[in-house]
């Protein structure tokens, strides 16, 4: 009988271990006994170049220092970055979270840009805000399509912006913020093109006439407008404004605090504003109330 118990609990130890959730899943402390934290970053805008800096490797490095620990850059992909994250795959489906496969955990943090999504929260804890996010329609400067009169009512500009996509070739990116379900698209009359590439690629293929309209988020918005001048132009908004944030496991609370209290502190001294206008000074000419409350 004994012998049955001891046999079972192995075993049991065993499966646990090799979970692939359990590998690499740490806390505050866990992190700063290894020395490293992890960094999971999707090249997106100026949030991860790609050429190692952008705005958040930046906080993030200074997040490791305040630490005590190295810095460790891990990139990934937005469609396995929950999996990376807390090794379990993610997606929307049917305006919820959709489990999927586990997967082993590489990252403590993702830092990229990530737009807080109440599907995303679901299984995932987002730090205090870092950016504020629109989802807006762009089109070509040549487009027929002209930018709406803004009124006081963001849902009235996005009613008025949703009337344009009828029968337009529209692009997005499902399991987004740029996913058509979130804004309900789907009822517009616009005929929608999943985009299969990366964020970054979508103006090009806008620029290449793969549509005639796509969605695109503000912070890349800005950077489009910087790097193709009077190429295109932005119609307004199918979303609310929203908040991007770091995303953390559910499970390690510590380390989301910490990095609140640094954030926090960070914002207090004015070096996150200084970071913030490093990487994006045209917001302040574009639309000077967007970052408010940051």
């Amino acid at each position: 009988m004994i012998k049955a118990m001891v046999f079972r609990s192995l075993l049991l130890l065993a499966v646990l271990a090799c979970r692939p959730a359990a590998a690499g899943a740490r806390d505050l402390d866990e992190v700063k006994a290894s020395g490293v934290l992890r960094h999971l970053g999707v090249p997106y805008a100026y949030f991860v170049t790609g050429s190692g800096d952008g705005m958040d490797v930046e906080i993030m490095r200074l997040f490791a220092a305040k630490l005590g620990v190295k810095y460790e850059f891990v990139p990934t992909e937005w469609d396995t970055c929950i999996g990376d994250l807390t090794g379990r795959q993610a997606r929307l489906k049917a305006g919820d979270a959709e489990r999927g496969q586990e997967t082993p955990v590489r990252g403590d943090v993702i830092a990229s840009g990530m737009t807080v999504l109440p599907w995303r929260a679901k299984v995932m804890a987002f730090s205090a805000p870092t950016f504020k996010n629109q989802v807006w329609l762009v089109a070509r400067a040549e487009s027929k399509l002209m930018p709406i009169k803004p009124s006081r009512s963001v849902e009235k500009d996005i009613a008025a912006v949703k009337k344009m996509l009828r029968d337009k070739a529209l692009l997005c990116k499902a399991n987004t913020c740029l996913d058509p379900t979130l804004y309900d698209l789907g009822t517009t009359g616009a005929e929608l093109r999943l985009f299969a590439g990366p964020l970054n690629a979508m103006v090009p293929a806008l620029l290449k006439k793969e549509a005639e309209v796509t969605l695109l988020d503000a912070p890349d918005a800005f950077v489009a407008l910087e790097n193709w001048p009077g190429k295109i132009k932005v119609l307004g908004p199918v979303s609310a404004v929203q908040d991007m944030a770091a995303a953390f496991r559910k499970d390690s609370p510590r380390l989301r605090e910490a990095f609140d209290a640094f954030l926090a502190d960070l914002k207090k001294s004015g070096a996150f504003r200084a970071i913030v206008e490093k990487y994006y000074p045209y917001v302040r000419e574009y639309d000077p109330a967007f970052l408010q409350g940051l």
